[in-house]
Order: structure tokens, then C-alpha cells, then sequence
């Protein structure tokens, strides 16, 4: 975590040294500041003869008399004092901020950065919400803390310094009685702090889980609602919102009991001062003057002891937030790329499982042993079960996963030798569900292909069969997509999907069931867009319908982990295997007896 605090400072180590500088010039102006009164009182009040330093000023200023030339030269220094320390306070402040605003800039950006880069896998174990907290309260805590505690901090830790080693000129035995009370705050301190930095952990745990609570209800709105369950949602919230108040609660206890601790060791040795110094001032042995710069550094001393042991709620919640950002950069959920990956030529699209194996987690494999080939230009169907894996074996092609045993090649290349760049840029997709994006329906079909003209784009939609509708949108192509594309039909935004996808007119193309939550009409035209964009492409097509794979070139079966049957439609209906137990049971469904249109019919 130290490496992570370095690594974040480094860009900005001139404005550190800025923020020191101003902060070394602010605890020289507090130690400063009690002087001018000092002269008041013992050079003007009571005719003490001037400190030899200011015998150089004295002639320089005007007055008919010494004592008045004292109180001008004490005029002129808490002038001068507040306005060094004010410009001071200017570059501190700004500095701070700024390191605190591009720190989090820094953190954001990063995590993002990786989190891009994670497999599929990590996004399996993690909550989507708790990650969502941790990118932004956890990175708002630490910019809060970079901006004004550190800087609270750094001044009162300096000034403490100072304030001790001007106590100990002035006299040594009044700062020994004031260090004094330094052992028993770090004892209180480490000890509440500890406690302080558990309940703190806890509370930040709890506030992630609402936001993942809240997170997950909100995008399943329409599921809450159809089935009458807000009650049961407002109470999971409340719970775990409970959960939270007990935990910070938890955490405010121990701090709560910290502040009490330290005052009152604070009152004693502030009361042995006070009782000293009055008994030096009766005996002529310090002057009115040194008693009240004592008395005003001892009032500056203890509040800034009091100040730095406040600082350990801000602290542990710091300490805790760079522990939850520290766990996402250094999850080792990264898809690796060999330092000798290269990147490929144009796919000719052949593509070649051998004895592939992989699972999501050790107790339950979920691939035993896949292999097939697809040769270029091929349509190969893949159909099973629910939960055969059938979605798991594509997504190993682009190396959302990696298997965990066997190989894949492309054109006779072991993908692992190829850079993720290369490999994914040739690969498209279409997906049961398009996911759209916030921007416009040009960026959204651009998405694969940010530099595509506006003629490209419109090109690919008229054959996605698209570009009827969006003419008809407010704004054509320059309309805004609502969030997730919530304002279209499933229709339209598959048929945005198709567009993506043959803007980008790459060489293998997977499909996984476009056309299954689609009613007639919408799946008429997505299947008719479907049969443009598969043309002189390898396809992998994941199929519950059997009837849209029916002419495909091969159709892989794959149940248990493995591939339980592999053939034409024509040569599986003559094995009267599990294939044609499958195209069985749908089609004694009387709903079924009009299928729906074949993908192959080309």
C-alpha cells in the first residue's frame, strides 16, 4: 500500500514540496505570531529595555521615543506576519487541492484502466455495486483526506515540532511538562485507533452492499414490480442500511471516547503550567511578557495534540478505502498476453477446439472435453441443455476465459500467441440482448469502429434492416439512446446490433441466440439482416430454435461438458441421438409448427 501512496505522489512531487514549503512558512509565522504582544507588554507596558534584534529596526522607524518605536516596530510585525501567512495559506490550500483532485483523477482512471482488463471471471465473484463504491466513495475519501486533513495534519505535526523546540529555548523545563502529555495521547491513539480502523472497515463494507442492493434492484425494476415484491426489496435495503448505522455507530463509539481520554491529561498539565508559571512571574524569574508567549504557544499546542488525535477517524476511513482500492489493482483476474503475442494476419476463420477444458470454479467443471473444428466460411450451429456451456464455449474463442486445459487455434495458431487486440478486433459479436450505450445512434453502430463516415454507418444499418426506423426517430442518427437503449424495441436495438456488427465486417462472427426474445415480426427482420451479415464468414451460432440452424454446415451438441454428438441436421435426425430428442420435444409443440426462418437459408 506504501508503493500504491509513492506511485500516486510521484507526478506530483513539485506541488508536495510547494505544499511543504507553504506549510514550513505557516508554522514560522504561528511561532512568530506571539512576539509583537511579547514587545508590547515588557518593551512598551512595562520599560524592559528593547531584545538586542530589534536594535537594528528601531532607528529605521519613525516616533519620538523608544517605547513608541517599539509599539510601531510591533505594529509593522503583525502586519507583516498575517500577510506572509496568508499567502502561505493561498499555496497550501491550492496545492493541496490540487494533488487531492488529480490523485483521485489518477486512482479513477487507473482502476477503470484495469478493471477493463480483468477476464469476464473476476466480474463473476464481485458485485457490480460494491465495485461501484469503492471507485467512487473510496476515491472521494481519499481526495477529502489528500486535501484537508493531510494538510491539517502536516501544519499541526509541524507546528507541534516548532512549537516544542521554541518552548524548550524559551525555558526547558515548561516544554518537558508539556511533552509530557505527547506519550499518553500516542498511547490513546494507537490503541482507539485500531478499534477505530475495524468498525470503520465494517461500515464501508455495509454502505457497498447498498449501493449493490440498490444497484440491483433498480435495474430490475420492472421484474420488482410485475411481481409485487417492493416490500420485500424495501426490506432487504433497510437491513442492510441498519447494518450499516450499527457499523459506523460502532466506529464513532471508539472515536467518541477518544477525545475525553486525551482532555483530561491535557487539563492536568495545563493546570501544573499555569500554577509554575505564576509562581516564576512572582519571583522575577520571567517576565509578563515570555509568560504570555508561553501561554499562547501552550494554547496553540494542545488543541493541535487534541486536532492530530481527531484525525484518526479520517485516517483509518483513508487507510480503509486505500485497502479496498489497493484489493481491485492487485486482483490477478488479468487476461495474459505473452510478451511474444503477435498480431495475426487477416483470419481466414478456422477455428479448431482440441480436448478443451475449463470452469468457473474447481467443484464444478463445466467443460470436460470439447473438440471440434469449423472451417472457414462454415455455419456451425452449437446446441444443448440449459447450462451445457454452450455460451462458455464461444466465449473462450475471443479469451473472455481461458481454458484450463486444451487448445483453440484460428487458422492453425494457438490464440494464446496472439495479442488480445489482434485476436478480438476480427472476432463480432451479436448477442441475444444488445447492450447499448449512452450517445447517439451513430456512435452506438460506430462503437466497433469509432472512425466510420456517416455513410458507412447508414450503409450498414439498411442492411441490418435499421435504417427505416431510425429515420423515423426525433433526430435520425443523431439521437440519443436512452440508458441500456430502454426507449427501443428488442427488435430494434438487435437489428442496432447487427449494424455494429457488420460495420466492423470481420471474419468470424458469433451469434448467441439473437432471434430468441423476439416476437414473428421483429425476428423476420433480424434473421433477414442476420443472412447479409453472415455471408463469407466463419459462424458460430448458439441456437435454442433448432429450426434457425437447420441447413448450418455442422452442428456441434454438447452436453456434460462435452461433445455428445457432432453432424448435419440430416445426419444427427439419423443417429436419433440427443439432437433428435431435442428437435422432438419442440416440435411435437403444436406452437411450433410454423418454425421460424432459417439462419443457413442463404
Amino acid at each position: 500500500m506504501v508503493r500504491l501512496i509513492r506511485q500516486l505522489l510521484r507526478p506530483y512531487r513539485w506541488f508536495l514540496l510547494i505544499t511543504l514549503a507553504a506549510t514550513a512558512v505557516q508554522v514560522a509565522m504561528t511561532l512568530a505570531s506571539p512576539w509583537p504582544f511579547k514587545l508590547i507588554i515588557d518593551n512598551v507596558a512595562l520599560h524592559h529595555p528593547p531584545p538586542a534584534w530589534a536594535n537594528w529596526f528601531l532607528p529605521m522607524l519613525a516616533g519620538g521615543n523608544v517605547r513608541m518605536r517599539m509599539a510601531t516596530l510591533a505594529a509593522v510585525m503583525v502586519v507583516l506576519i498575517a500577510v506572509v501567512n496568508a499567502i502561505a495559506v493561498y499555496f497550501n490550500t491550492y496545492f493541496a487541492s490540487s494533488i487531492g483532485q488529480w490523485i483521485s483523477n489518477d486512482l479513477r482512471i487507473r482502476m477503470y484502466h484495469h478493471l477493463q482488463r480483468l477476464s469476464l471471471s473476476y466480474y463473476q465473484t464481485h458485485q457490480v455495486g460494491t465495485i461501484l463504491s469503492t471507485i467512487t466513495a473510496d476515491v472521494t475519501t481519499i481526495q477529502t483526506f489528500a486535501t484537508f486533513s493531510a494538510v491539517t495534519l502536516s501544519v499541526d505535526v509541524l507546528t507541534i515540532g516548532g512549537l516544542l523546540i521554541a518552548m524548550f529555548v524559551l525555558r526547558w523545563d515548561f516544554a518537558l511538562i508539556a511533552l509530557a502529555v505527547v506519550p499518553v495521547v500516542i498511547f490513546f491513539v494507537v490503541r482507539v485507533g485500531s478499534a477505530i480502523q475495524k468498525a470503520t472497515r465494517e461500515a464501508r463494507e455495509r454502505q457497498a452492499e447498498i449501493v449493490a442492493a440498490v444497484e440491483e434492484a433498480l435495474e430490475s425494476m420492472e421484474v420488482v414490480e410485475a411481481f409485487e415484491r417492493e416490500d420485500l426489496e424495501e426490506r432487504q435495503v433497510s437491513e442492510i442500511s441498519r447494518e450499516a448505522v450499527n457499523a459506523a455507530l460502532k466506529a464513532r463509539r471508539a472515536y467518541a471516547f477518544l477525545l475525553p481520554a486525551i482532555n483530561i491529561p491535557v487539563a492536568i498539565c495545563l493546570a501544573i503550567l499555569f500554577w509554575r508559571g505564576s509562581s516564576l512571574l512572582l519571583t522575577g524569574a520571567m517576565t509578563l511578557g515570555t509568560l504570555q508567549v508561553f501561554g499562547n504557544y501552550l494554547a496553540r499546542f494542545f488543541p493541535m495534540v487534541q486536532d492530530i488525535s481527531q484525525q484518526s477517524d479520517p485516517f483509518a476511513q483513508t487507510a480503509v478505502a486505500l485497502q479496498r482500492i489497493h484489493a481491485i489493482l492487485d486482483a490477478d483476474g488479468v487476461t495474459r498476453q505473452r510478451p511474444d503475442a503477435s498480431d495475426p494476419p487477416p483470419f481466414r476463420g478456422q477455428i479448431t477446439f482440441e480436448g478443451v477444458a475449463f470452469n468457473y470454479d474447481s467443484e464444478s467443471p463445466l467443460l470436460r472435453d470439447i473438440s471440434f473444428t469449423a472451417e472457414p466460411g462454415e455455419l456451425v450451429g452449437i446446441v444443448g441443455p440449459t447450462g451445457s456451456g454452450k455460451s462458455t464455449v464461444v466465449s473462450l474463442i475471443p479469451r473472455f476465459y481461458d481454458p484450463h486445459s486444451g487448445t483453440i487455434s484460428i487458422d492453425s495458431t494457438d490464440i494464446q500467441a496472439l495479442t488480445l487486440h489482434g485476436l478480438r478486433s476480427q472476432i463480432g459479436f451479436v448477442l441475444q440482448e444488445t447492450v447499448l450505450f449512452r450517445g447517439t445512434v451513430h456512435e452506438n453502430i460506430a462503437f466497433g469502429c469509432p472512425d466510420a463516415t456517416r455513410e458507412q454507418v447508414v450503409e450498414a444499418a439498411k442492411l441490418a434492416n435499421a435504417h427505416e426506423f431510425i429515420t423515423r426517430m426525433p433526430r435520425g442518427y443523431d439521437t440519443l439512446v436512452h440508458e441500456r437503449g430502454s426507449s427501443l424495441s428488442g427488435g430494434q436495438r438487435q437489428r442496432i446490433g447487427i449494424a455494429r456488427a457488420l460495420i466492423r465486417d470481420d471474419p468470424i462472427l458469433i451469434l448467441d441466440e439473437p432471434t430468441a426474445a423476439l416476437d414473428a415480426e421483429s425476428e423476420h427482420l433480424v434473421i433477414e439482416a442476420l443472412q447479409r451479415l453472415m455471408k463469407g464468414r466463419t459462424v458460430l451460432c448458439i441456437a435454442h430454435r433448432l429450426s434457425t440452424i437447420r441447413n448450418a454446415n455442422k452442428i456441434i451438441v454438447i452436453k456434460d461438458g462435452v461433445v455428445e454428438e457432432q453432424g448435419t441436421h440430416h445426419e444427427l435426425m439419423t443417429l436419433n441421438g440427443l439432437y433428435a430428442e431435442l428437435h422432438r420435444i419442440q416440435y411435437e409443440d403444436p406452437a411450433q409448427t410454423n418454425p421460424p426462418g432459417d439462419l443457413s437459408t442463404v
